[in-house]
């Protein structure tokens, strides 16, 4: 049987600590993932998976289980370097197709910046597979922030998190993800 998942949650951490590892934990236990065993996986949101709330995954999870995520994360100890990391997805209108999830992580970058990057490059993605020329700079539709590929309209949306590391030595970790439930 094929192991296909049902359902995706957005979410997103920061952690700081003096310790490059720690400082990781506690930004996946910010993002609420910090008791499971994560699984990177690329970027394809399946068919029909329906997107919930952080708060109704985690209701549907158990410590020490195995959770799919797509991931992205970026880490510095550098005083005020700014860090962002984001994930997007780009969802087609045909519920039947499959739509895309995008990791982007960058130094110097706002949050609103990254986040926006990784919806375009999710929603990029999306266009080369239906072999629709795509131009971001053209097919934004702000006023109902949708994507306008070819005729099909492709809603996008990301989760992301930014941070300037403080001074003082100390490790700071920024994590998005997208976590996949499986029935």
């Amino acid at each position: 049987m094929p192991l296909v998942p049902s359902k995706v949650f957005l979410t997103n951490g920061v952690g700081v600590h003096r310790e490059q590892l720690q400082s990781f934990e506690l930004a996946l236990r910010d993002a609420g993932l910090g008791c499971y065993n994560l699984v990177p996986v690329s970027s394809i949101l399946p068919p029909g998976c329906k997107i919930i709330t952080r708060a109704e995954g985690e209701r549907e999870l158990r410590a020490g289980q195995i959770l799919f995520t797509v991931i992205a994360r970026k880490e510095s100890k550098e005083p005020h370097r700014m860090l962002a990391a984001s994930v997007g997805l780009a969802t087609p209108r045909n519920p039947l197709a499959y739509g895309y999830l995008s990791e982007h992580q960058s130094f110097g970058q706002s949050g609103k910046d990254a986040g926006d990057y990784a919806e375009d490059l999710a929603a990029a993605m999306l266009a080369s597979t239906l072999g629709v020329e795509f131009d971001e700079q053209q097919s934004w539709d702000a006023k109902r922030e949708l994507w306008t590929i070819s005729g099909q309209i492709v809603s996008t949306r990301n989760v992301t998190q930014s941070a300037v590391v403080k001074p003082g030595g100390l490790w700071t970790t920024v994590v998005a993800a997208a976590a996949f439930l499986v029935d």
